[in-house]
């Protein structure tokens, strides 16, 4: 049986090499893309669910919703983030304390 497994592709050497300066623009840029995304995903969101029907500008109410629904959302992307890097702590901190 031939053991080559998808790891061994080339894609991801180039970056280990790369200067501390590249990956965390790259690091940067990432958080960016993703933090315009959710931006994005949020005011859809609060859009389709506050506006029920599109006028010049918003009525108080709908003013209102639309600040609830973005501070939720931001609650709890905030609670995601906080939860992934927990993970990734501990599962270097896990990984570490099995190779002692």
């Amino acid at each position: 049986g031939g053991s080559g497994s998808a790891m061994d592709a080339p894609s991801g050497a180039g970056l280990g090499g790369a200067d501390p300066q590249l990956q965390r623009f790259i690091e940067v840029e990432t958080q960016k893309q993703r933090f315009q995304q959710l931006v994005h995903q949020m005011t859809e969101l609060c859009w389709e669910k506050c506006m029920d029907k599109p006028g010049p500008k918003l009525d108080s109410r709908a003013e209102t919703c639309f600040v609830n629904c973005v501070e939720r959302f931001i609650d709890t992307s905030q609670f995601i983030l906080n939860r992934l890097e927990q993970t990734q702590k501990s599962k270097s901190a896990f990984s570490e304390s099995l190779s002692d």
